[in-house]
């Protein structure tokens, strides 16, 4: 299985699944013209993933902005990590978010609230 890279832009977050190591990325802005159609191949990749995931894995989540439909993207994406989670492997979610930006640490609150997987809350101070 090859990991996953997808070069970001201005609207839409860079993304590194690495196969490897079990690091998972999503770093950046989300705001893509079809939010479906871009985390599409996250959701499969994490799929696939499921069958053999490395025993630990590591999602590094540091988005500086998402709109609505990037949430419930973001949302499948935490779905295929709970399900890996569930058959007893471990996944670890971080949460980067400004020091001052409490939309962002409220929607990773939101998520955690949600999604049966470990949180952690990263405040990243300038």
């Amino acid at each position: 299985m090859e990991s996953l890279i997808i070069e970001g832009t201005s609207k839409t977050p860079n993304v590194v699944f690495e196969r490897d190591n079990g690091k998972l990325e999503i770093k950046g802005r989300s705001i893509p013209e079809n939010s479906i159609e871009f985390y599409k191949p996250l959701v499969d990749w994490l799929e696939e993933y499921a069958h053999s995931p490395l025993d630990r894995t590591e999602v590094n989540v540091h988005l500086e902005y998402f709109n609505t439909s990037s949430s419930k993207c973001i949302l499948d994406v935490f779905k295929k990590l709970e399900t890996i989670h569930k058959n007893k492997y471990d996944v670890q979610i971080n949460w980067y978010y400004e020091e001052d930006d409490e939309d962002m640490l409220e929607a990773g609150e939101d998520y955690e609230s949600i999604i049966r997987v470990p949180f952690k809350m990263i405040e990243i101070v300038d």
